[in-house]
């Protein structure tokens, strides 16, 4: 069981059919937030899933709800709150590739108190987050500090998917360090280019990922759209998987459908993060092979979340036909 924490909200974007007219614009609600969509991604792909967040009562709240009951998340420990559900303007450029402006002041998903993370069960093997709810206050405190004291205490893998908004963050150096911290505590992380670009202007992506890795991170990922993804997972070798060509329809929620690939690819190789270091642990030549193998499969699932509309992550049985028959996309 992976349990994800994080923001749960809703993307309103532009209906194609009003786009190019002058007239007024209808937007449709569809439920979003990275860690909410990695989560659909995980029971999707038949990978149990807990979310863990704050889902207000209003319209909203309750569409979020109903849409991760359908998909088979559990939400036993997800937090009935008050505030309002938080809203993004999804906007698309030229090339399909999605913007975002954000309506979040005083909204549900930042919440966080300590009790109520201290729900998620003491056996928790995998936990998942990123995204806003790890860098925007007061609740990424609370999350940090939850994941920390979860560190200290039982053997538990943590991946982590910073998701830079820099148009939301305080400041750069702030944003560095908050993401810094986050990946001293986990095991996995992934992040776009643009995310590196942007917090480390004129380093390489390979140094980049040696730094991460030398903060604590085993695994480290980084996507690069059509260019594919390069990882390290020992320290000699970053390795690098191409693309999967596929007719982009647009690229919402690409990198969250990347994240739960990734997560149910190693969980299904029995990477067990640092409490599993030694020879078929991080670095060793199995966890190669087996992060190899992950990063490509991540990549089919991303692939075939661009080719349709939206925040719509493949199924197990989608993503079996598509590694049985690799020119049917």
């Amino acid at each position: 069981m992976v349990c994800v924490i994080g923001e749960a909200l809703i993307d309103l974007v532009m209906d194609p059919a009003t786009a190019a007219s002058a007239g007024p614009k209808t937007y449709l609600a569809h439920p979003g937030g990275s860690p909410f969509n990695v989560a659909i991604g995980l029971a999707r792909l038949g990978q149990p899933a807990q979310l863990l967040a704050r889902l207000s009562g209003d319209a909203f709240g309750r569409q979020l709800r109903a849409h991760a009951e359908a998909n088979g998340v559990d939400l036993s420990y997800a937090v009935n709150a008050a505030e309002a559900s938080t809203l993004a303007v999804v906007s698309l450029d030229a090339e399909r590739n999605a913007g975002y402006d954000f309506y979040r002041t005083g909204t549900a998903d930042w919440q966080w108190s300590a009790a109520e993370l201290d729900r998620m069960p003491a056996d928790t093997s995998w936990i998942h987050t990123g995204s806003l709810a790890s860098w925007t206050e007061p609740g990424a405190g609370v999350i940090c500090d939850q994941l920390r004291r979860r560190r200290g205490r039982q053997p538990v893998v943590i991946s982590y998917d910073p998701n830079i908004r820099p148009d939301l963050l305080p400041d750069h150096r702030s944003a560095l360090e908050q993401v810094e911290a986050m990946v001293g505590l986990a095991d996995v992380v992934k992040a776009s280019a643009e995310d590196l670009d942007w917090l480390y202007p004129g380093q390489d992506a390979e140094s980049v990922l040696r730094r991460w890795r030398s903060l604590g991170a085993s695994i480290v990922v980084m996507t690069d759209g059509g260019r594919g993804a390069r990882y390290l997972a020992s320290e000699d070798r970053v390795g690098m998987v191409p693309s999967r060509p596929v007719e982009v329809i647009d690229t919402v929620g690409a990198g969250d459908a990347f994240m739960a690939g990734l997560i149910n690819a190693l969980a299904a190789g029995g990477y067990v993060g640092r409490a599993g270091a030694g020879r078929d642990g991080p670095g060793g030549t199995a966890a190669e092979a087996v992060v190899a193998a992950a990063v490509t499969e991540a990549i089919l699932v991303a692939a075939l979340t661009c080719a349709r509309a939206g925040a719509n992550p493949p199924t197990a049985a989608e993503l079996a036909a598509a590694q049985a028959d690799p020119y049917q996309f």
